[in-house]
């Protein structure tokens, strides 16, 4: 089913049209996996490997497999609803259940966690600064934080963001048509599929350093459960969650990715598959990075790759490799992030794609913003914690389980409201424990 008129490009398709034939045979469920797939591989993985730190091995992977579990499900609250109703994009099923609020809330939150993930996007510029930039060429001017952020935004990411609709009859601005023209015959399935090809790849070459500090000797016994030595430690624990739940949510791109597959089925199974397939890929980078560093990892594994001078060689393709993969991963967010704030600024007018002045204007100015936020805020670890315990909790846990108990639509059984009660219940509780947390350890490394 198409979009209802005047909705914004939110709920435009990710996935570019198929020929029936290919959509018989599974291709658009396969594109809409590497799809679902990058929206979920971001910038999260970077903290995954600090999360064993803080929690052990085996309370950490049992809180990815219980996030992921919790994230499935949650898509398909959200799937069964959209699906049922009229509306196409996250917000207006929202508004559905909970009216004008409901809907600002999503559109707040989506933006919220967008910017972000932007954001975070822009520290591979950092990453290739402090680290390959400066190791290949020396001190120069040209390889300062702010230009090399700036060569990024101007000449990689910008080309990408120029996408109107992702599919074979999207306008292209006429400066980067040549690049773009490539992009668009093979669509934007194929620069995803890239995007996870590269995290893996990123896990892949962890892995094998890992295993070969751990055949050398070099690698310390990982902890299989967090060393408690008093309550604040045993709090800290909880700081963990947040980070977890944002590597794991992905529905702010849900609508768009489900419009082109047309059926909850379809959306559902892609969704399955892509939330095993990240759970495997945060998996080997923990455990490989938790290997590798042991208590001196940090929030960022990109910081311990830039530190340790063991392969000169491997570090920088382990840098440059996941930098790739953000590239890829920056097109789908800045896709979410500006049909969002258009949809919230002028709601009810045409689809941003087909306003040229309204489109490149908020791409511009997304992207400005962007390289401000990234030369004034060089470290923003504490932004996404509070992040994670309120926008990811939200839009991946609470407002899916709202929308089921509201039940505007009928269709939720007594179990759906028990389990969604749980998830309100769990949600709230840990993101409380969370930010105070997080407030009482910023108080206390302040005094």
């Amino acid at each position: 089913m198409s979009p209802a008129a005047g909705a914004t490009d939110v709920g435009f398709p990710l996935l570019p049209t198929q020929r029936k034939r290919e959509k018989e045979d599974g291709a658009s469920v396969s594109g809409a996996v590497f799809n679902v797939s990058t929206s979920i591989i971001g910038a999260g993985i970077m903290s995954i490997p600090a999360t064993l730190k803080v929690l052990g091995v085996v309370p950490a992977f049992s809180l990815m497999i219980i996030v992921a579990f919790l994230a499935d499900l949650s898509v398909e609250f959200l799937l069964r609803y959209t699906f049922s109703g009229e509306k196409r994009t996250y917000a207006g099923v929202m508004g559905e259940s909970f009216g004008p609020i409901g809907s600002v809330l999503v559109q707040i939150f989506v933006m919220m966690l967008n910017w972000g993930d932007v954001l975070s996007g822009n520290r591979l510029g950092e990453s290739i600064h402090l680290g390959v930039l400066q190791e290949w060429f020396g001190p120069q001017w040209w390889t300062a934080r702010p230009y090399a952020i700036l060569f990024l935004l101007v000449f990689v990411l910008l080309p990408l963001v120029l996408y109107r609709r992702v599919d074979n009859q999207c306008s292209i601005c006429a400066l980067t048509a040549p690049l773009l023209d490539l992009l668009e015959i093979e669509s934007l399935r194929f620069s995803s599929a890239v995007s996870v090809l590269l995290a893996v790849a990123f896990v892949a070459i962890c892995s094998g350093m890992a295993i070969s500090a751990f055949v050398q000797g070099k690698t310390e016994r990982p902890r299989l459960f967090p060393h408690l030595n008093g309550r604040g430690s045993f709090f800290g624990l909880f700081t963990a969650v947040p980070v977890v739940v944002t590597a794991f949510t992905f529905h702010f791109n849900v609508h768009p990715i489900s419009t082109e597959l047309g059926k909850q089925s379809k959306m559902t199974k892609a969704t399955g598959i892509s939330v095993i397939l990240c759970a495997a890929i945060y998996f080997g980078v923990g455990i490989s990075g938790y290997l590798l560093f042991g208590d001196s990892i940090v929030s960022d594994i990109l910081v311990n790759f830039d530190r340790s001078s063991e392969s000169p060689v491997l570090n920088d393709l382990v840098r440059l490799s996941y930098a790739l993969h953000l590239v890829l991963v920056f097109p789908l967010l800045n896709f979410s992030l500006r049909g969002n704030v258009d949809e919230l600024i002028f709601p009810g007018r045409a689809a941003l794609a087909s306003d040229n002045t309204r489109f490149l204007s908020f791409t511009f100015v997304i992207l400005a913003l962007t390289y401000v936020a990234a030369i004034a805020i060089p470290d923003i670890w504490i932004f996404f914690q509070y992040v994670g315990s309120t926008a990811a909790v939200s839009l991946s846990l609470i407002f899916p389980a709202a929308i089921t108990l509201r039940d505007v639509r009928g269709i939720s059984s007594t179990k759906d409201k028990v389990i969604a009660a749980l998830m309100v219940i769990l949600a709230v509780t840990t993101s409380v424990i969370a930010i105070a947390t997080n407030i009482v350890n910023i108080e206390g490394d302040g005094s």
